[in-house]
């Protein structure tokens, strides 16, 4: 089993930046691919980024130039580095982990964390 409780989150200006830590326990995060999914309120949850076992990563289309994912397995960390926040990025952010090789669908994912609420103000 692996545990992820996600922080970082909270308000910011639009234009603005935040980074998110998701710290896992349980088990060694560098034997699973790990990603960032976010909910806003009425919307459906969608996939954001994420990163494989080897470093490489994805974005989903409407972060791309604007968050990093990134990883650190000494510390057993996933972040995620959001640059230029707009109101469309305001939702709660959900780190999540996998065996599969990648995570770029829900059904992918085998561990999440609560999640952490980031607001933009415009």
């Amino acid at each position: 089993q692996v545990q992820l409780v996600e922080s970082g989150g909270g308000l910011v200006q639009a234009g603005g930046s935040l980074r998110l830590s998701c710290a896992a326990s349980g088990r060694a995060l560098g034997d699973y691919a790990a990603g960032w999914f976010r909910q806003a309120p009425g919307k459906e949850r969608e996939f954001v980024s994420a990163v494989t076992r080897s470093g490489l990563t994805k974005y989903t289309d409407s972060v791309k130039g604007r968050f990093t994912i990134s990883r650190d397995n000494a510390k057993n960390t996933v972040y995620l580095q959001m640059n230029t926040l707009n109101a469309e990025d305001t939702a709660v952010y959900i780190c999540v982990a996998s065996s599969w090789g990648t995570i770029t669908t829900w059904r992918a994912v085998e561990y999440r964390g609560q999640g952490t609420q980031v607001t933009v103000s415009s």
